[in-house]
This record gives C-alpha cells, structure tokens and sequence, in this order.
C-alpha cells in the first residue's frame, strides 16, 4: 500500500514538472523582425503605431523621437542556482520630422551593449583636513550640544 502512494506521488510530483525554461518577456515582441516592415521616408507615424504600438519612451526633448525597447530573460541552469540569462535586448530608436514621417531608424542588439568599467581608486574629501570650514562646522557643533559650556570644564 505505501508503495503504491509513493508511485502514485511521485508519478504526480514528475507529470507537474516543466522541462521548458521560462522566458520573461519585456517591452515589444520580435522588434527586430517589426522594424523591416517600416520604410524610412515611406512610413509614417500612424504606420509606426500600428505595427509596433504605443512607444515605450518618447523622447524627453523632441516628441518625434520614438524609443521602443525588447527585453527576453531565461532562468540560466541549475548550477547557476537560477540566475537570470538575458536572451535578446533589442533597443529600436526611430526619428519623424515635423510632419511624422519615418527619416531615421536605429536597432540596437545585445551585442552594441559595452561593459562600463569602474575605477577603483576614490576621491578624497577635503573637509577631512581640518580646512577653515571644518574647524567653523565643529565650533558650531560643539555650541548646539553645549550651550552654556558646562561639559568643556
């Protein structure tokens, strides 16, 4: 009887498990393969926004630049301990003129991303040096905690 519960769990436990990887999907789906559909000085606004949507950025500084952006994360194998594996991160950057036509399309991929490089080295302060600020800042303290001066004697 026990073995027959522990077949019957176990078989239970095997038939939920799910051998494909999740993928987590970000922003528009396959940018890369929208993007050819969209001719430079053919298309226009209302072309953009019917194939692609609503933008996922508009330009801070001009209303006619279009950003949208393609983000795909996986869950990396087991001995990762489920560290997220980015798959594709595509950044499609398009440019209309004043009257909304296409003039400039950009795709960036995974690839264009650049590792930025930190220094290690780190600035010093220069309140640390006992400088005329310093020792006015410290005055000032020592007045707010000790008003009358009773502590100093």
């Amino acid at each position: 009887m026990i073995k027959k519960l522990i077949i019957i769990l176990s078989f239970t436990f095997i038939t939920n498990c799910n051998v494909n990887k999740v993928e987590k999907n970000h922003g528009v789906n396959l940018l890369d393969e929208k993007h050819k559909k969209l001719q430079i000085n053919v298309s226009n606004k209302n072309d953009v926004l019917r194939i692609l949507g609503t933008p996922s950025i508009t330009g801070s500084f001009d209303k006619n630049t279009f950003i949208y952006i393609e983000r795909k994360t996986s869950t990396a194998q087991l001995r990762k301990l489920g560290k997220k594996k980015l798959i594709t991160n595509n950044v499609l950057i398009l440019k209309m003129d004043n009257r909304g036509m296409l003039v400039k399309k950009t795709l960036l991929n995974k690839e264009d991303m650049k590792e930025i490089n930190f220094t290690e080295s780190e600035t010093g302060s220069e309140i640390g040096k006992k400088s005329q600020v310093y020792l006015f800042i410290k005055a000032l303290r020592n007045k707010i905690n000790d008003p009358l001066g009773t502590k100093r004697k």
